[in-house]
C-alpha cells in the first residue's frame, strides 16, 4: 500500500475483474493490497475495523459463540460497518475490498508485541468462524483451494463407501442427516487435534473430516499463517515507523483496543497487606483466589505462580516495598531464611517493577494470557481454573465458594464448550448477586475493579478513567438490569473510545 494525503482515485474495474480481486466473503488474507489510498481512508479503515474486532470480543464475552443471538448481533455490526460477510450479495467487491485494507492495516498497528499479536489474533480467528458458518456449502471446496488449503471433498460413491466408518468415528455427527453432509479428505497431520481426540476417522495417512469439524482444522491453519505474517510484519515495522504521518497513528490504534493497562498504577499503596486475606474471597477472581489460597497454606509458591500474582497484586495497588515486605514474610513462614530469599528471590520481584535488568515496567497477566500460555504442571497453582482444572476439581472449587447448584452446572455447561471467560463472568455474577455484570471480563485486575466498584458502591477510584463517576446501584437494584442494558451499557462504552479515537484523527 501507499499513502497520500489527497483523494485516492478509486480503480474502475469490470464486472469479472471484480470478483476475481476478491471471489469469496471471507479470505486468509494471503496477498498485501497494492493500490493508494489516501491517509484519510486509511484511518476510516482502520477504526472501522477496530470497531468490529472490539464489537467480536465484547460479544464472545457475554454470548456463546455460534448462538443465534451473537450471530445475529455480530452480522448487524458488519452490515452496518459495511464489511463482507456473505456470499451471493450484489456489489460486494467494495465491502471486499475494504475488508481486505483494513486487515493490512491493523496488522502494523498489532504485530508490536505479543500480546497486541494474540489479541488480533483471536479477534480475526473469531471473524473468520462466524464468516465460515454462513458460507453456503457449494462455496467451501472453491474458498478452500483459493485459501491453499489441499482439503478435497469425497464424492457420493466414496461417501457412501465408508459411512459406517466416520460416522462411528465422528462424534459430531450424532444425529445430522448423513445425505446431506460433506466430508473432506485432508492429509493426517492437518487434523491431530481430532485424532488426538479419537474423533476422526483415518486410512491411508488421510483423514477423513466432516464439514463440522472442518473449522477447527481451518482456524488452525488461519492462525498459524497470521501468526507467522504478524512477525515478518514487526521485522519490517521499523522502515513503516520511519513516516512520521503513520508512527503517532498506528501507535493510538494498538493502545486504544486491547483494553486498561494495568502496568500503570494510578493508586499505588491504595491497598494495605491486611486487606489481602478478606480481598481474596471477596474480589479476587477464581484463578488468583486460589494462588493465594496455595501461597497461605504452602507458603510458598512456583515462578509461574509469583510471576501470575505478583503482577496481579503490583495492578490493584501494592507497592514494591509492599510486594517485599507480603512475600518475605509469607516465604519466612515456610522456614526459608531472610537471607536467601533476599539473594534469590527479592530480585524477581524487583526486576517485574522495572527497577532492574532492561527496567521493563510488567503488565499484570490478561485472561488471554493466562489461557493460552504456560499451562499449569504437577505441584503448580497458576493459570485459569476454568481452563485448566478437571471437571471433578473444578466443582469442587464452586461448591466451597459457595456457588448453588444450579449455577455450577451452568458454570460446567460453559466450560465444556471452551467459554473459559464467559464462565468467569457467571461466577462474578453468582458470588456478588447480579443477574448480568454489565461488561465484558477479559481481565483478572478488571474483575477486582468490577468487584470493589459494586461491593463499594461506587466510591472507590475508577482506575480506568480520570473522569468522576457516579455512584453504582446497590447489588439488588442492579439485579433487574436485563441482558439488553447491559449490551447498551456495553455500546455506550465503546462508542466514547471510538469519539475520543476519531477526534485524534480528526486533529
Amino acid at each position: 500500500m501507499q499513502f497520500s494525503g489527497r483523494i485516492r482515485k478509486k480503480l474502475r474495474l469490470a464486472g469479472d475483474q471484480r470478483n476475481a480481486c476478491y471471489p469469496h466473503s471471507l479470505q486468509f488474507y494471503l496477498q498485501p493490497p497494492s493500490e493508494n489510498i489516501s491517509l484519510i481512508e486509511f484511518e476510516n479503515l482502520a477504526v472501522d475495523r477496530l470497531k468490529l474486532l472490539k464489537t467480536i470480543e465484547n460479544l464472545g464475552v457475554s454470548y456463546v459463540k455460534g448462538t443465534e443471538q451473537y450471530q445475529s448481533k455480530l452480522e448487524a455490526e458488519i452490515r452496518k460497518l459495511k464489511f463482507s460477510y456473505r456470499e451471493n450479495l450484489e456489489d460486494e467487491y467494495e465491502p471486499r475490498r475494504r475488508d481486505h485494507i483494513s486487515h493490512f492495516i491493523l496488522r502494523l498497528a498489532y504485530c508490536q508485541s505479543e500480546d497486541l499479536r494474540r489479541w488480533f489474533i483471536q479477534q480475526e480467528m473469531d471473524l473468520l468462524r462466524f464468516r465460515f458458518s454462513i458460507l453456503p456449502k457449494d462455496k467451501v471446496q472453491n474458498f478452500l483451494k483459493d485459501s491453499h488449503l489441499h482439503f478435497e471433498a469425497i464424492s457420493d460413491e466414496e461417501k457412501t463407501l465408508r459411512e459406517q466408518d466416520i460416522m462411528a468415528s465422528s462424534p459430531s455427527l450424532s444425529g445430522v442427516k448423513w445425505e446431506s453432509e460433506s466430508v473432506y479428505k485432508i492429509p493426517f497431520a492437518d487434523a491431530l487435534d481430532l485424532f488426538r481426540g479419537r474423533k476422526v476417522y483415518l486410512e491411508d495417512g488421510l483423514a477423513y473430516v466432516p464439514l463440522k469439524d472442518i473449522v477447527a482444522i481451518i482456524l488452525n491453519e488461519f492462525r498459524a499463517t497470521l501468526s507467522k505474517a504478524l512477525a515478518l510484519t514487526a521485522r519490517s515495522l521499523p522502515a513503516v515507523q520511519s513516516d512520521e504521518r503513520l508512527q503517532p497513528l498506528l501507535n493510538h490504534l494498538s493502545h486504544s483496543y486491547t483494553g486498561q493497562d494495568y502496568s500503570t498504577q494510578k493508586n499505588p499503596g491504595k491497598i494495605s497487606l491486611d486487606q489481602i486475606d478478606s480481598l481474596s474471597t471477596k474480589s479476587f477472581p477464581p484463578c488468583m483466589r486460589q494462588l493465594h489460597k496455595a501461597l497461605r497454606e504452602n507458603h510458598h509458591l512456583r515462578h509461574g505462580g509469583r510471576m501470575q500474582y505478583g503482577l496481579f497484586l503490583k495492578g490493584i495497588g501494592l507497592t514494591l516495598e509492599q510486594a517485599l515486605q507480603f512475600w518475605k514474610q509469607e516465604f519466612i513462614r515456610g522456614k526459608m531464611d531472610p537471607d536467601k530469599f533476599d539473594k534469590g528471590y527479592s530480585y524477581n520481584i524487583r526486576h517485574s517493577f522495572g527497577k532492574e535488568g532492561k527496567r521493563t515496567d510488567y503488565t499484570p497477566f490478561s485472561c488471554m494470557k493466562i489461557i493460552l500460555t504456560n499451562p499449569p504442571s504437577q505441584g503448580d497453582y497458576h493459570g485459569c481454573p476454568f481452563r485448566h482444572s478437571d471437571t471433578d476439581l473444578l466443582k469442587q472449587k464452586m461448591q466451597s465458594y459457595k456457588i448453588p447448584a444450579s449455577g455450577i452446572n451452568q458454570i460446567l455447561d460453559l466450560v465444556k464448550g471452551t467459554h473459559y471467560q464467559v464462565a468467569c463472568q457467571k461466577y462474578f455474577e453468582m458470588t456478588h448477586n447480579v443477574d448480568d455484570c454489565g461488561f465484558s471480563l477479559n481481565h483478572p485486575n478488571q474483575f477486582f475493579v468490577e468487584s470493589q466498584r459494586i461491593l463499594t458502591g461506587g466510591k472507590d477510584i475508577k482506575k480506568e478513567s480520570s473522569q468522576p463517576e457516579t455512584p453504582q446501584p446497590k447489588p439488588s437494584v442492579q439485579k433487574s438490569r436485563d441482558a439488553s442494558a447491559a449490551l447498551a451499557s456495553l455500546n455506550s462504552s465503546l462508542e466514547m473510545e471510538l469519539e475520543g479515537l476519531e477526534e485524534y484523527f480528526s486533529t
